[in-house]
């Protein structure tokens, strides 16, 4: 990957362009998925001057973590199964708190470590049968019901947009967890972060208003 500084470098000046054009005036937070690609990828996007790291999977993300040895901060962005969440140990943020059960087992999981696990809540905006999350009508009651689970932060909200979606489509999504996150607000929770965008839609995403986009692809290639 020896045009690995060329394309962080392209992409941060995509991002840029995105904020300038959305005019919501946001720091943007570059977390590169690395998942299915080795743990030198880690160190080399790291080399780069990316800070954060974004895995799918708890194991692959755990197997990279024992290979490398660059501080960066590790995001799982995938969905987190409740038999797993003490694996949030090796965390920075969870991106995708999609149940009302995951959100109580992790709750008890920060409780009972004696510090809250910072998560972001996800919502499925256009009610995509093969995503998780909370629909928009859900958010208002959840986020309530969180302020009651002292061991989770929602500092946020996450979405995917459908693959393939047209631009209103994709504007539609996030502008949807735009509102989402304004829900956790209003309910008392710190939501300041908005985690949306990927490789083919980033730059849609921060011109709505995405504090963070989660990039693979445009950055490492194809997955293996």
């Amino acid at each position: 990957m020896q045009d690995l500084p060329d394309r962080v470098a392209e992409v941060r000046g995509r991002i840029a362009e995105a904020v300038r054009r959305g005019g919501h005036g946001q720091a943007v937070r570059l977390v590169a998925v690395t998942k299915t690609h080795g743990p030198e990828m880690v160190a080399a996007v790291h080399a780069c001057g990316v800070d954060d790291v974004g895995e799918n999977r708890v194991q692959e993300a755990l197997d990279k973590q024992a290979a490398v040895s660059v501080p960066v901060r590790w995001h799982l962005i995938g969905h987190l199964q409740r038999n797993k969440v003490k694996a949030l140990e090796h965390f920075w943020l969870l991106h995708a708190l999609d149940s009302a059960r995951l959100a109580d087992a992790v709750s008890q999981f920060g409780t009972g470590r004696g510090r809250p696990v910072d998560a972001l809540l996800q919502v499925n905006v256009v009610g995509e049968d093969t995503k998780g999350g909370f629909s928009l009508g859900e958010v208002a009651g959840e986020a309530e019901r969180l302020r009651g689970l002292p061991g989770v932060r929602v500092i946020g909200a996450m979405t995917m947009a459908p693959f393939d979606a047209d631009e209103a489509t994709l504007r539609r999504c996030f502008a949807g967890a735009r509102q989402a996150r304004e829900a956790l607000r209003a309910a008392g929770h710190p939501a300041v972060e908005l985690s949306m965008g990927m490789s083919g839609d980033y730059e849609i995403a921060i011109e709505e208003g995405a504090t963070m986009v989660r990039v693979g692809t445009v950055l490492f290639g194809e997955r293996h």
